[in-house]
């Protein structure tokens, strides 16, 4: 018998933006339960945003950085008949949505030198713009599903 499907655990909104998105990215951005340090750290990352793109607002830009780096394919592992194969799948949204998250996390967390919330900046408004280290991550993805296109007959 399968197991009950878990229910969802409901994200309040953010304080500043009233994005629950957003809510989100801080969460996953938390380290070691310090919350406020986390939402300090974003925060300031959205105000540099502000300062430099003129244009938009800065929680459009954080909404298209996550939109361009969520991957529309992977490649999951299947066994069959004793061989393993990349089989290319579709991802779901949440997932799409947590990957771009955790790619971002991950560009902005690789760099050294100076504040985590310029980090952050640069990274989102590089995705905004289709390019940076999240952005990269995600074309490889896409190049690993399609040169595995031939084994998307296993998908299950």
């Amino acid at each position: 018998m399968r197991r009950p499907i878990k229910k969802k655990l409901r994200i309040a909104k953010d304080n500043r933006y009233g994005s629950r998105r957003l809510e989100k990215f801080i969460n996953s951005v938390m380290l070691d339960g310090k919350k406020e340090t986390a939402r300090k750290i974003i925060y300031d990352a959205l105000d540099e945003i502000k300062e430099q793109v003129k244009d938009k607002e800065p929680l459009e830009v954080f909404e298209e950085a996550i939109r361009n780096v969520g991957p529309s394919v992977e490649v999951r592992s299947r066994r069959v008949g004793g061989a393993n194969y990349q089989v290319p799948r579709e991802v779901r949204p949440e997932r799409r949505q947590a990957l771009a998250m955790r790619w971002i996390i991950a560009a902005a967390r690789a760099k050294s030198g100076g504040p985590a919330s310029k980090f952050y900046a640069e990274e989102l408004i590089a995705a905004a713009n289709n390019e940076g280290v999240a952005i990269k991550k995600k074309e490889d993805t896409h190049k690993m599903a399609e040169a595995n296109r031939a084994f998307a007959h296993f998908a299950w």
